[in-house]
């Protein structure tokens, strides 16, 4: 079993809100393993209408939503937990400008396929195109105003993006990772995270894939060899391990009523 790190500071955190910093030794695949609260940031990958909801891009394709969906609730609990912490939570949703000229040709035309591709008109707008309804997170799990979208033209999440300045900016050195789809734009985010020097935790539960069996062998993969791209858990292990961190107010604190904060924006890079 790992030697528990020295405590950090709050102020090596400047993201969230009530952050926590002592880390709690977590279950997980390969091996068990504390979490950095206070350097971890929450990053829920792609959990888009289009690929999500009947009649998107998804089902289209000749997809079972509702393998997809039963992810759902868990980065439902997850999204409450890491709010409660005061985690920093980012969103990424994949998608191109209105022109297409980020699009590549051939992710655009697939030689010698007949099913419909990016940019045409669907049920929910034109498919995987920034503004348009498909391309926004499912209502489910909305981001708050305070919590950063990444829009990204690629499966990866740092592709063509400035993910990783605020990933540094915010100092965060683990990211807890669940989304869809297992296999590809999870599993590309984490590669690109672990040739990063990021400690990827996936949260096998809280992600999945259109075909169960490749969600399977893609989980395994993070973990297998020692821990080849990352570790695994499941949301109920690392949610008891939240709750174990939720900061307590002082006395004078909770007599007090907080003041609504303004509202702002959603913050989109």
């Amino acid at each position: 079993m790992p030697t528990t790190p020295i405590l950090t500071s709050n102020n090596d955190h400047q993201g969230g809100t009530n952050s926590i910093n002592d880390p709690v030794l977590v279950d997980m695949k390969p091996y068990p393993l504390p979490i950095p609260w206070s350097k971890t940031a929450l990053i829920m990958i792609d959990m888009q209408a289009d690929f999500l909801n009947e009649g998107g891009f998804g089902e289209a394709l000749g997809n079972d939503v509702s393998q997809l969906r039963k992810a759902i609730p868990p980065c439902q609990a997850l999204l409450e937990a890491a709010r409660n912490c005061g985690l920093t939570i980012l969103h990424t949703r994949e998608g191109h400008r209105p022109d297409l000229s980020d699009l590549h040709p051939h992710k655009r035309h697939r030689p010698g396929s007949r099913q419909p591709t990016i940019g045409q008109p669907g049920p929910f707008g034109r498919i995987l195109v920034r503004g348009e309804p498909g391309h926004d997170i499912i209502s489910d799990l909305y981001p708050l105003p305070t919590e950063t979208v990444i829009d990204k033209p690629g499966k990866g999440s740092f592709y063509a993006t400035d993910l990783e300045c605020i990933l540094r900016a915010q100092n965060i050195t683990t990211l807890l990772v669940c989304g869809v789809t297992t296999e590809v734009c999870v599993h590309t985010t984490v590669r690109e995270a672990n040739d990063r020097g990021y400690h990827c935790i996936v949260i096998e539960d809280a992600c999945a894939s259109y075909t169960p069996h490749f969600h399977d062998v893609a989980i395994e993969m993070v973990w297998k060899q020692g821990g080849l791209f990352g570790s695994v858990t499941d949301s109920t292990s690392l949610i008891q391990a939240m709750m174990k961190k939720q900061p307590t107010k002082k006395k004078d604190e909770e007599d007090s009523p907080e003041p609504e904060p303004a509202p702002k924006k959603a913050r989109q890079t």
